[in-house]
C-alpha cells in the first residue's frame, strides 16, 4: 500500500521519529514521509513509533492510499530529492 505520514511531535522526539520513518519511507518535506510499504512493515513501523511518541501530546497522521495511481502529486517549488541528503 502507499502511505503518506505526517507528524507533529515534541522537539525532543522529532529526530527519533524522523530517523525511524527514514527506515521505511521516503522523506519529502519536514515532518512528511511517503512511499510504498507492505502491511507487515507498516505494522512494525507503527509499533516502533508508538514506543517513541507520547500519545497525550504528539500526533501522527497516516493517509493510506489503496491505489496510488489515483493520486496526482503536484509540487510547487523545489522538490526534495533523496540524493540531496548526500550533497
Amino acid at each position: 500500500m502507499f502511505v503518506i505520514i505526517t507528524y507533529d511531535v515534541n522537539e525532543r522526539r522529532v529526530g527519533k521519529v524522523c530517523k525511524k520513518l527514514k527506515e521505511y519511507l521516503d522523506w519529502t518535506q519536514n515532518s512528511v514521509f511517503e512511499g510504498e510499504i507492505t502491511i507487515g512493515k507498516y505494522k512494525k513501523c507503527m509499533a516502533e513509533l508508538n514506543k517513541i511518541v507520547n500519545k497525550e501530546t504528539d500526533s501522527i497522521y497516516i493517509y493510506q492510499v489503496k491505489n496510488p495511481r489515483n493520486i496526482k502529486k503536484v509540487v510547487h517549488g523545489r522538490e526534495k530529492n533523496p540524493f540531496d541528503l548526500f550533497l
